[in-house]
């Protein structure tokens, strides 16, 4: 599940600042002597074997190991004869007593500690792996792919805290061979043996398992587990890539995905590793968000406990487990990796391997709190370092505190502490915070709280359904819980519990579904007017997510983001749609503060440009980035809006803002992809009109655009073609994501017949020479959008010229009543109901008004020409006596009621935005006195 890469070994790196030295420098009375059996025997032992060894720790204790070092050290061991093996074995005790002498004595920390382990075991089998395939090959020539015709080399995958960088002092080490191809050997000396390469591999790791974990005269250099390679013990001990990718796309278990995330290829060639990577990371990393992961891993852990809970039974003495036990370090681990399976798969950053760094990455995504993090990190740092303290006493792979309290005693005072009991209160301290976190996200959310139990007040409240229920209980449960029409909403319950897709989903899918359905039905009851229509919007969304059952955990496991898909859907059919279209969207709702607070733009375009360049080459990706991310940040605007905390008008110049951005960062990153291009940075604006252009966007809203260039290079006009037609693909195809925006250019110059991308200066001239009245109408409301400034900045120029040319007040007057008569035929409205937007007094006639005083006047009234909106317009032609000012306000305050109803309208899911006549009798009133002042001829 990991991006697997090799790395250039680095020893001796540091915390970041969060992580202090959990456990102070010894200053304790009697502080430990290393050399006394009663701190490290292991090391005791080692320095009484010989000599020498004293003067020899002393001058590697005195810095960091380095990898240099260790292959110094190495080297001193070979050239004075001593077999690989053996050196290796050597130099291995020697890097433990140099962390030994400097982690007890204050100088090292833990990130020193862990990763010189891992740097050591790295370079142990690279060392030993190059020595052996050169071996292997001389018996049997090179292994070589049968299809690529290419030598193949033996790939080392590092696994758990080893592919991590943070091994233990005393861990074995968790491997996994793989190659390339299968093939065989070519032999190129004689005598030499063909093996295949499957074979040949096999033997090859045998040899390496036990170079490094034979126990000879100077021990071992690693323990060695196989267990994690495909099929386990009963599995080949190396495995080809397409063995590899069979057995994870069919028999790959969940607890595999959570063991691959730490994968990091210790040999190898790096464009064998690349190819490997690309198998694995599907398998690990899902495409959408997989909040199964938490169910799955509550399932692993409660077995890891239950197994504990027996070994602590039948062995009371093991009872305090610092790795396994309750609030030990496995649930630090489970805690980060939790968030690596659920949103590792759209978010790269999340793939590290190291528990420590994905912490981090955790609190910068506001996944988790400053605060937790914190405080996870300090209780990792501790529960590592006191599990060095464990193993530096002899040595051994424990994770448990001793039984005898001599040996309490010692690890106390290795710790830093006087005595057991004040290491027993710290270690309970961090298990504590540690268990209380791990609890809050992997609860079983499927068991309803104690609180939410006890509003039950009646049997007929408490009981639940199941899908095998009959209408007519189902009616019962509906009255009891006050639905207006329990019959209506049986029947459609009932035909979900039958429908294909029901009976087709998997049984643990099923009962999640009947869970969620069962918590639902009160949170409805409570909240909504419309019950039955409310239960009806949420039957959809099940039924549309039904088969994602990444999905239902999500619901399951975030009661609350269950509840507000349902404040949503009963207060607008709109949002319903739209979530139901959009379901990826529920991990939106998980974090209140992020739902609620007010956008930065700003930091909105860096993080989009961010995403785009992070999958740069990939267009069908940017283009599903593009859409998700304005996916996003419409449904927090929508959440905002529906609790009440946005006017209209701020709602629209968030909108606006918002596809500003999309359309900037879609231009950029559309112009990458033609291939013709002939400079990096387009000479391109986009121009917007209409909604966009006046900042009056809705949810729905298309954009009605115009492309501009300035650029006289020959192939300019073919290449800012190939962009806008492009722009416009990437904005309108319909891809996994959805549609981005629809997109309208009818009002570029001509027309349809004109040109997709239009030059500055031919723009210029037809504005000025060729252009019709209702272009200069539509002018009124155009603004620069996005790309090149300085384009923009002659748009805004020519924009103001035109607009203040003088005109015939009489032909204008004729032109745009003319114009506005054919807009209302096009639109007749034939119920008794009034038509916000068309009918006579409605919002066209309060912009048509807007438009002609601008063009009538502002020649002589430049101020007219700002894009301001057609309210802040409005009181402005009353303020300089143009119109009647308590006119201008009344048919201000009309127009903005107008939005504000059609806008709820579009919320409740209405295609058309109509009104009861007497609802806005005097508004209406007031426009159309207004419209005949405006529009008056002269006598």
């Amino acid at each position: 599940m990991t991006v697997i890469r090799r790395r250039k070994p680095q020893i001796g790196l540091k915390y970041p600042p969060c992580f202090p030295a959990i456990f102070p420098r010894h200053s304790l009375p009697g502080s430990i002597n290393l050399t006394d059996q009663t701190a490290s025997r292991f090391l005791r032992r080692w320095l009484q074997a010989d000599p020498g060894r004293t003067a020899m720790l002393q001058q590697t204790a005195g810095a960091p190991l380095m990898p240099d070092d260790i292959a110094r050290l190495l080297d001193e061991q070979t050239e004075a004869g001593m077999p690989l093996p053996r050196a290796m074995r050597r130099v291995r005790n020697l890097v433990i007593a140099t962390l030994i002498e400097r982690d007890l004595g204050g100088r090292a920390d833990l990130a020193e500690v862990v990763e010189t382990m891992s740097r050591f075991a790295d370079f142990a089998v690279r060392t030993h792996l190059d020595a052996l395939s050169r071996d292997m090959c001389a018996l049997h020539g090179t292994p070589t792919g049968a299809e690529s015709g290419r030598p193949q080399q033996l790939i080392v995958l590092g696994m758990g805290k080893l592919g991590g960088d943070e091994l233990n002092v005393s861990s074995d080490i968790d491997l996994i061979f793989v190659y390339p191809e299968d093939g065989d050997t070519q032999p190129d000396q004689p005598g030499q043996r063909q093996l295949s390469n499957h074979e040949f591999f096999i033997r090859l790791g045998k040899k390496l398992i036990a170079d490094l974990s034979e126990i000879a005269e100077d021990g071992f250099t690693f323990r060695v587990d196989m267990a994690l390679r495909p099929n386990g013990a009963s599995g080949p001990l190396a495995a080809s890539f397409n063995m590899v990718e069979q057995y994870l796309m069919v028999q790959g278990r969940e607890w595999e995905r959570y063991a691959w995330v730490k994968a990091r290829a210790l040999t190898g060639d790096p464009d064998d590793i690349a190819v490997l990577d690309r198998i694995v990371q599907p398998f690990v990393y899902r495409r959408y968000l997989d909040f199964g992961s938490i169910d799955a891993m509550r399932n692993m852990h409660a077995q890891i406990r239950a197994e504990v809970r027996r070994q602590e039974a039948r062995h009371p003495e093991r009872s305090d487990n610092v790795k396994l036990g309750r609030g030990g370090i496995r649930e630090i681990e489970f805690l980060a990796q939790v968030f690596q399976l659920i949103r590792g798969g759209r978010e790269p950053e999340l793939r590290d391997r190291s528990t420590r760094r994905t912490l981090d990455i955790l609190a910068q995504k506001r996944l988790l709190g400053d605060e937790e993090v914190a405080q996870l990190q300090q209780a990792y740092a501790f529960l590592r370092n006191l599990e060095h303290r464990l193993q530096y006493l002899d040595d051994a792979q424990t994770h448990t505190l001793p039984a005898n309290d001599e040996d309490r005693l010692v690890i106390a005072q290795m710790a830093g502490h006087a005595d057991v009991p004040s290491l027993m209160a710290e270690l309970q301290q961090h298990r504590s915070i540690v268990a209380a976190q791990f609890d809050a996200i992997f609860s079983d959310k499927t068991v309803a709280p104690a609180d939410e139990q006890n509003t039950m007040s009646s049997p007929e409240l408490s009981a639940a359904l199941t899908d095998g229920d009959t209408e007519d209980a189902i009616t019962a449960h509906l009255s009891a819980l006050q639905y207006e029409n329990p019959v209506v909403a049986a029947r459609r319950l009932t035909d979900v519990w039958n429908s294909p897709r029901m009976q087709a989903m998997t049984e643990n899918s099923r009962n999640l579904m009947v869970s969620l359905v069962n918590r639902a039905l009160p949170v409805i009851a409570g909240i909504a007017e419309d019950k039955s229509a409310t239960l009806g919007r949420l039957l959809d969304f099940f039924d549309t997510i039904a088969r994602r059952a990444s999905y239902l955990a999500l619901l399951t496991e975030y009661p609350q983001a269950l509840e507000r898909v349902i404040k949503m859907m009963a207060v607008s059919a709109w949002a319903a749609g739209y979530l139901t279209r959009h379901p990826l969207l529920l991990d939106e709702l998980l974090d209140d503060q992020t739902l609620r607070s007010p956008p930065d733009w700003t930091a909105f375009a860096a993080e989009c440009q961010r995403q785009l360049d992070a999958a740069a080459g990939d267009t069908e990706r940017q283009m599903d980035l593009l859409r998700e991310l304005h996916h996003a940040q419409l449904l927090r605007l929508l959440a905002q809006d529906l609790e009440g905390d946005l006017t209209v008008e701020r709602l629209a110049d968030h909108l606006s803002s918002l596809a500003d951005v999309l359309v900037g960062a879609t231009v950029r990153a559309a112009w990458q992809t033609v291939r013709t291009r002939h400079c990096e940075v387009p000479r391109f604006a986009v121009i917007a009109y209409g909604k966009l252009g006046g900042k009056e966007l809705g949810y729905a809203s298309d954009l009605d655009v115009v492309f501009l260039y300035d650029d006289d290079d020959p192939e300019a006009p073919g290449n800012y073609a190939r962009l806008a037609q492009r722009f416009i693909t990437w904005m309108t195809s319909h891809t996994p994501a959805g549609i981005l925006f629809d997109v309208d250019i009818a009002l570029r110059p001509d027309g349809a017949s004109g040109l997709i991308c239009s030059s500055i200066a031919s723009f210029e001239k037809y504005q000025l020479t060729s252009a019709w009245v209702w272009e200069h109408q539509a002018l009124t409301r155009a603004r620069f959008c996005a790309g090149d400034e300085t384009i923009g900045q002659r748009f805004e120029s020519l924009r103001e010229q035109v607009l203040c040319l003088p005109r015939d007040p009489d032909k204008l007057r004729a032109d745009i009543l003319n114009m506005r008569r054919k807009m209302h035929e096009a639109h007749p409205n034939r119920s008794p109901m009034f038509d916000l937007k068309h009918d006579e007094g409605g919002m066209i006639d309060i912009e048509f008004m807007v438009q002609f005083l601008v063009l009538r006047h502002a020649a002589r009234h430049p101020e007219l020409t700002g894009d301001i909106g057609n309210i802040a317009l409005l009181k402005l032609c009353g303020r300089l006596g143009l119109i009647d000012a308590a006119l201008a306000e009344q048919s201000a305050n009309a127009y903005r009621l107008f939005r504000r109803l059609q806008h709820q309208i579009r919320l409740r899911g209405e295609e058309r935005a109509r009104v009861a006549v007497e609802r806005i009798a005097a508004e209406r009133a007031s426009v159309e006195a207004l419209y005949a002042q405006v529009f008056a001829s002269p006598d």
